[in-house]
C-alpha cells in the first residue's frame, strides 16, 4: 500500500513537472516572437515618419518672366536713320551727320522745308552722330512738325518714336541752319539750339515740286527763263494798256 501511494506521488510530481516545462517553452517561444517583431514595427514607424517630414519632391512648373503676351523686354526702340529710311523710302547711307553730304547729287536739297522731307541736323556736342527727323507738315516758313525717333526728353525714353513734334526756326538768317526742338511732351518748351544743314527732299537733284494744297510747302517755283518771259510779257501788256488809254 505504500508503495502504491509512492507511485501515485511520484506520477503527481512528473505531471506538475511537465506542465511547467511547457508553461515556460510556451513563454519563452512567445517571447522571442515578440523580439522579432518589435525591430519590424520600429523599421515601419520610421519608414512612416521619415515618409511625412520628408518635402514633395514634385517639379514646380518654371515661371517665365513675362507677363501675357508681353515678353520679358518689351521695349526695344529705334534710332533715327533706320526710322527715317522706313518712313521715306530714302536710300541714303552713313550716320545722321553725314547723309547731307551723302545726299548730294542724288537727292534735291534746300533750305526751305518740305513734307516729306528730311531734317538734317549736324554733328555736336552731347549729338556727335547727328540726326534726322521726317517733315509731317508744314505750319509755316519758320515752325514745322516733325516725325522722329531716338530724341530723349522728359518722360520719353531712348528708342522711342515721337510724331508731331514741333520744330522752329532759330536761325539769325531764316535759312533753317539752327533750329529748337520741343521739349518732351510740352507744346510750350523748347531745348537749346542745334546746329542743322537745312532739309533734303525726297525727289530728285533739278526735279520740279508739284503743286498741292498746302501751297507753302509746295507750290514748285517756275524756271528762271519761263519767269523772265512772263514778266515780259506782262510788261508788253500794260505797254500796250497805257498806249489805248491815250
Amino acid at each position: 500500500m505504500r508503495g502504491k501511494s509512492t507511485a501515485v506521488a511520484f506520477a503527481v510530481l512528473l505531471g506538475a513537472f511537465c506542465t511547467g516545462h511547457s508553461a515556460d517553452a510556451a513563454t519563452s517561444r512567445n517571447a522571442r516572437e515578440t523580439v522579432k517583431q518589435q525591430p519590424r514595427a520600429a523599421s515601419t514607424q520610421h519608414a512612416a515618419a521619415a515618409s511625412r517630414s520628408a518635402k514633395p519632391t514634385t517639379a514646380k512648373p518654371q515661371q517665365v518672366a513675362r507677363r501675357a503676351g508681353i515678353p520679358a523686354q518689351s521695349f526695344a526702340g529705334i534710332s533715327c536713320v533706320p526710322y527715317a529710311r522706313s518712313v521715306t523710302g530714302m536710300e541714303i547711307s552713313g550716320n545722321a551727320y553725314a547723309w547731307w553730304a551723302n545726299a548730294a547729287g542724288v537727292y534735291a536739297r534746300s533750305q526751305r522745308p518740305e513734307r516729306g522731307s528730311v531734317l538734317s541736323f549736324r554733328s555736336s556736342g552731347g549729338m556727335r552722330s547727328g540726326h534726322v527727323a521726317v517733315v509731317s507738315r508744314v505750319l509755316g516758313p519758320r515752325e514745322v512738325l516733325i516725325d522722329h525717333a531716338n530724341w530723349e526728353g522728359p518722360g520719353i525714353r531712348k528708342g522711342t518714336v515721337m510724331r508731331g513734334v514741333s520744330v522752329i526756326d532759330a536761325s539769325e538768317n531764316n535759312d533753317w541752319t539752327s533750329v529748337r526742338v520741343q521739349v518732351g511732351y510740352s507744346d510750350a518748351n523748347y531745348g537749346r539750339a542745334y546746329p542743322t544743314n537745312g532739309f533734303i527732299h525726297n525727289r530728285a537733284v533739278g526735279s520740279v515740286r508739284t503743286a498741292a494744297a498746302n501751297g507753302f510747302e509746295e507750290v514748285a517755283e517756275a524756271p528762271a527763263p519761263a519767269r523772265a518771259h512772263a514778266e515780259h510779257l506782262a510788261g508788253a501788256i500794260q505797254n500796250m494798256a497805257r498806249d489805248a488809254a491815250r
